[in-house]
């Protein structure tokens, strides 16, 4: 799928340059004309897992759009002197297209978290707009064997979006494995920890936070013995590839 943006080079990763409004748009349309659009949402995190593991690179190579989910990824690109329009965060972008759906009658299955956390999205949202929205939902938790047949269940549901809420790589990996069995679902993404965010169990940072790309840090006091090595250690390791890519080019 060629969006017609330009993209913009963040460690040997290629990001579309779209600003929120145009992510929805190309979606809606590309929905409109029946097409398969896989979408990959990045943040500094995920490009330093990128480096070491050959899997998930192919899996966020073949996205059909690639959004910086991360302030960091915009500071860095204005460093790098091609900047980026802005943050397209994940779960904004979700509960946007969750809107869409239900004005335009789509239909969206919701898979991934724990059960009870799934529930009560499906909940939240089939009393927010109608149950009808709700093609059908699963929790993340299966094994390698299931993965066909999870996903030949998502497709016979005949929803046109899918959200799949499990931890990186494991959810971008999920949709490159079955991208075959999954390609008559016109949109599909990643959405991370978005259902437990939606359903209370977690929560979002201030919006003062959001805004000065401090939500990591946020999400880093919630659970410090889980989050430190992701965010203090692959933070480092992010911003020392950004100084030594800046730098690099320069020498040429």
């Amino acid at each position: 799928m060629n969006t017609g943006h330009s993209k913009v080079n963040i460690l040997d990763t290629l990001i579309d340059n779209v600003s929120f409004n145009e992510t929805i748009n190309i979606i809606h349309k590309g929905i409109i004309n029946n097409e398969s659009i896989q979408l990959t949402d990045v943040n500094a995190g995920k490009i330093i897992q990128i480096k070491s593991d050959a899997i998930l690179e192919k899996s966020v190579a073949i996205s059909d759009l690639i959004n910086a989910d991360g302030q960091s990824l915009v500071w860095a690109s204005r460093f790098l002197g091609n900047p980026l329009k802005e943050r397209v965060a994940g779960i904004d972008l979700m509960d946007n297209l969750v809107r869409l759906a239900y004005e335009n009658q789509y239909k969206i299955f919701l898979f991934g978290a724990k059960e009870e956390v799934v529930k009560k999205v499906v909940e939240i949202y089939s009393k927010k707009y109608n149950k009808n929205l709700i093609a059908g939902y699963r929790n993340g938790y299966f094994n390698q064997n299931d993965e066909a047949s999870i996903a030949k269940e998502i497709t016979d549901s005949g929803a046109q979006m899918l959200f799949v809420a499990i931890t990186s790589p494991f959810q971008e990996n999920f949709m490159y494995n079955n991208k075959e069995i999954l390609k008559s679902v016109n949109f599909k993404m990643g959405v991370g920890g978005s259902f437990d965010v939606i359903s209370g169990m977690t929560k979002r940072a201030p919006l003062w936070m959001q805004k000065n790309g401090l939500e990591w840090f946020y999400r880093f006091l919630q659970e410090p013995k889980r989050m430190w090595k992701r965010y203090l250690v692959g933070n480092s390791k992010f911003i020392y590839l950004v100084f030594k890519q800046k730098f690099s080019k320069s020498k040429l």
